[in-house]
């Protein structure tokens, strides 16, 4: 079967812009300058007639026709690599790109990494922490680990881990709390989501007591700040159990309730990297995920 001639240059170009949904960081991945990355895109764009991106404000959207071209060449390039490596026994491990909030980083993953590193030495894991705000696109990353509803717009969201919220603090402050009417006497720390201790006090029926206090950015803020004394946290209890079982946070009450989820989030304009499934089924495998919803 005769080949036509491939401009494997501009091929090269699309997929990695493609890939990062951004030129910039698609030219620095690639090393040459970002204008010769838009040319070689533009010499396919020619070539093919069609227009294969939407320049936004932030990156590039992919057009209907590039989105059917991506995964094809996504597969073809990682298949060219593994078998370029497998030739030359330059095998490397392959890359796991993972944003976390830092509460499940913390308090669920990096108790488990070593099982996962384990069982996947082929994997390379790379992780960053975020407060629950990230860009996938824009960060390079395969996927995100979120806390909320699972609604987040163009993104294959699979839910990980339910967690129950419920009151934690010093054991000194706990002493002094009988019952959550005591909290009106009580520095209540908060997170940005205003609704959550409102919700809680309503649950415990202390639904006239107005929560005021510090507002944190992160649970792991307001963690540290309960276990020394600032004042009751409203926390995630699953993601806190090292300190609920060493007895540097208490729970005082017994009353809890689901504010949220976590979840793996990926962008659905991508296909599934290979590191990314083998990590979606090892979470399976800890029962972390619901098997009848992963994507």
């Amino acid at each position: 079967m005769s080949r036509p001639p491939l401009p494997l240059n501009a091929l090269r170009a699309f997929e990695a812009a493609a890939r990062h949904q951004n030129f910039t960081r698609a030219a620095l991945e690639l090393c040459v300058s970002q204008a010769a990355l838009s040319h070689q895109i533009r010499s396919l764009e020619d070539r093919l007639g069609v227009r294969l991106f939407h320049r936004l404000p932030r990156g590039v959207a992919l057009t209907d026709e590039a989105s059917a071209l991506y995964p094809v060449l996504h597969d073809a390039f990682d298949r060219i690599a593994t078998a370029v490596q497998r030739a030359g026994g330059t095998a490397e491990r392959q890359v796991l790109s993972l944003g976390a909030v830092g509460t499940f980083a913390t308090g669920w993953l990096l108790p488990r990494l070593p099982a996962f590193e384990a069982a996947h030495p082929e994997v390379e894991l790379r992780l960053q922490t975020h407060n629950n705000r990230i860009d996938l696109a824009s960060e390079g990353l395969d996927a995100a680990v979120r806390f909320g509803d699972g609604d987040w717009q163009g993104q294959a969201c699979t839910p990980i881990v339910d967690t129950l919220f419920a009151p934690v603090c010093a054991p000194a402050l706990a002493r002094r709390l009988a019952s959550p009417h005591d909290l009106v006497r009580t520095t209540l720390l908060r997170s940005y989501r205003g609704d959550e201790w409102p919700r809680w006090l309503q649950a415990a029926g202390a639904d006239a007591i107005v929560a005021r206090g510090p507002v944190f950015d992160s649970s792991l803020a307001l963690a540290s700040a309960a276990a020394a004394g600032a004042g009751v946290a409203l926390l995630p209890l699953a993601m806190f159990e090292r300190e609920l079982r060493d007895g540097r946070l208490v729970q005082p009450f017994d009353t809890g309730i689901a504010l949220g989820r976590y979840w793996l989030t990926q962008l659905r304009s991508r296909p599934e990297p290979t590191p990314l499934k083998q990590f979606r089924l090892w979470l399976q495998a800890q029962k972390a995920l619901e098997p009848e919803r992963a994507p």
